[in-house]
């Protein structure tokens, strides 16, 4: 039977980080943003509420829950933050779990204790000047020297790229095998030819840091290499799915944040001797919001058991489309709900006092960044036109 409600622990997991952000996160939410720099100590209290580890063994110091659990966090996270949830992500899912899935015993233990309690805070290096889109275009290069690799190249537009103190690296090991020639590598802040350049100033998610990497013979110990030379691909590959089901609860959290400050603002703003929440043109508004947004949590919820479902077998394919479909339509739906919500707004919609603004600004990101609404497109076509 299908079940449309979550589960008592799952519930409980989505209202303790709501709290959280309640109490630790709204009151300096527009202070984050205007300042473009989360609160000192905000790793440790996210590491103490088990967020940054939410997929990973309790052994090496996560929480062991499934992708659901991910998601509601993400959800949660990007109520009231969207910038902090943008972070969260790249730091737990596309470093953490990466890392978790794919790594030795020993890198495990090496790495993920620091990352799941937020003494490190971690990052995924994979897009270029060059390779955004043609993710498999990447020029940094690779080459073993003894008992080390030597890479060369440069990143941009890296989430937590200033602050981030373990990366998982992309870079190309055989540069005549194409995508058969990449490898995926463990890189620590501070390892020799290795700098994080430049932070890149963005017109939203402001707080969440994002920056250039250079690397200049930059030499990575031969331990260090994430699964099997020549396979970074499949390092790349093996989380996808969770990452788009990830990311699309960030989409349908921050959507619901805008919804709710427009709803709000509907039934206190006074404009004819009434609130505008009577009248017909609002209400409409308010409920195409709140139809986008349940039928974008519907889907993304869908993807994430199926996420964990397809690593137990017997999904074939279906999980790459249901999940490119549900990041496709939650990011989407977050744009036009944080459209919408600044136009109920009226002229203070647009200025810089009322926070709509932020989700405003902050939605748009979703619609390009970890793959364009375009390329999910493809991919769903793709998939729905195989033989």
């Amino acid at each position: 039977m299908l079940e449309f409600t979550l589960s008592s622990e799952h519930q409980l997991l989505a209202d303790t980080v709501y709290r959280f952000m309640l109490k630790e996160i709204a009151p300096l939410a527009e202070t984050i943003d205007r300042e473009d720099k989360f609160p000192d100590g905000i790793w440790l209290k996210l590491g103490e509420l088990g967020v940054l580890g939410t997929t990973i063994a309790e052994e090496y110091g996560g929480s062991g829950f499934d992708v659901l659990s991910a998601l509601l966090v993400m959800e949660q996270i990007g109520r009231i933050c969207p910038a902090l949830a943008l972070s969260t992500g790249a730091h737990a899912m596309l470093c953490a779990d990466t890392l978790y899935r794919n790594a030795t015993p020993e890198q495990r233990k090496k790495y993920l204790p620091g990352l799941c309690s937020g003494e490190r805070i971690g990052a995924m290096a994979l897009t270029e000047p060059d390779a955004g889109s043609d993710a498999l275009g990447i020029r940094t290069t690779a080459v073993k020297r003894g008992g080390k690799y030597m890479l060369n190249g440069g990143k941009t537009f890296i989430t937590n790229a200033p602050v981030a103190e373990v990366f998982v690296v992309y870079a190309k090991t055989d540069q005549s095998a194409g995508p058969r020639g990449i490898s995926a590598f463990i890189v620590e802040r501070g390892y020799p030819g290795f700098t994080a350049s430049k932070k890149i100033e963005k017109m939203g998610n402001k707080g969440s840091p994002t920056g250039e990497l250079a690397f200049e013979d930059c030499e990575v110990p031969a331990e260090n290499l994430l699964g099997q030379e020549n396979r970074g691909v499949a390092v790349m590959m093996s989380g996808l799915d969770r990452e788009r089901a990830f990311y699309s609860g960030l989409a349908v959290g921050s959507a619901q944040g805008a919804f709710e400050l427009a709803l709000k603002y509907s039934r206190e703003r006074i404009q004819f001797g009434q609130p505008i929440a009577n009248f017909q043109l609002i209400q409409a508004k308010l409920a195409d919001m709140y139809t986008g947004i349940e039928t974008a949590r519907l889907l993304a919820y869908k993807a994430a058991v199926l996420a964990e479902g397809s690593e137990r077998g017997g999904l074939g394919t279906e999980i790459h489309k249901i999940a490119a479909a549900a990041i496709l339509f939650a990011s989407e739906i977050n744009t036009r709900v944080a459209n919408d919500a600044v136009q109920i707004h009226g002229g203070y919609g647009y200025t810089l006092e009322y926070p709509v603004n932020r989700f405003y600004r902050d939605a748009k990101l979703g619609e390009i960044g970890a793959g364009t609404s375009e390329m999910r497109r493809l991919i769903i076509a793709r998939e729905l036109l195989k033989a």
